[in-house]
């Protein structure tokens, strides 16, 4: 019989919605957690699921939009959305509004240097490297700001990797590792019919749901 080593076990899939269940029953209070967010539609049923169980921050810092004016659409779209959403009323979730300056963005995918990431479909490298950034200006914010948690709505979408999400969080939270630091909350928001109710919510409050990721490539990829 043949012996799984360690790495092989490693790689195996985690479920990382039934962790945040089983994370969820053990708690007694309501931890702080800063939540990254792309855009109104994929925070609103994190947003409900989430808010009865943690005190939400949520942290708008998506430098990868393009063009600059679809930035502002959606932006200014979650900021109208919360306006309405009784979760976010009732639990007094906050936004934060980082700095737009897509040179991070490119900086970050070094797309200059290796062309090829442009042509690539989304859940690809170029991907996993803008989830990184973006976790990365997440956990800095939460340990600066001393969030219990830090998470992101990316999982939601059946276009992003939560594998490769998950994955980062857990390794930027864990380079700290000092017991203080904000902890990453796995998740994987599109399971049990996460993302079917993001769509109900997005057409029960009018919501514009945009077409494409967000960045410049995934725009010019979005067909092929």
């Amino acid at each position: 019989m043949k012996m799984e080593n360690n790495s092989s076990l490693s790689q195996k899939k985690l479920n990382y919605q039934k962790d945040l269940e089983k994370l969820i029953s053990t708690l007694s209070d309501k931890p702080s957690l800063l939540m990254h967010a792309c855009c109104g539609p994929c925070s609103s049923y994190v947003l409900e699921y989430l808010s009865d169980y943690f005190d939400i921050t949520v942290l708008y810092y998506n430098p990868n939009i393009y063009p600059q004016e679809e930035y502002w659409r959606r932006l200014n779209e979650l900021k109208d959305f919360y306006t309405k959403f009784p979760p976010v009323l009732k639990n007094k979730i906050k936004v934060i509004e980082e700095n737009y300056d897509p040179k991070e963005f490119y900086e970050s995918v070094k797309t200059d240097k290796e062309p090829e990431l442009a042509k690539e479909r989304e859940k690809g490298e170029r991907c996993r490297r803008c989830y990184e950034f973006r976790l990365k200006k997440t956990y800095d914010y939460a340990f600066e700001n001393q969030f219990d948690y830090f998470c992101t709505t990316l999982s939601i979408s059946p276009f992003k990797d939560a594998e490769k999400i998950n994955a980062l969080g857990m390794e930027i939270a864990d380079k700290k590792n000092d017991g203080k630091s904000p902890k990453w909350l796995t998740s994987d928001f599109k399971k049990k019919g996460g993302f079917k109710r993001s769509l109900e919510l997005s057409q029960e409050y009018g919501l514009y749901r945009q077409q494409y990721c967000g960045c410049i490539y995934s725009m010019q990829n979005k067909n092929i």
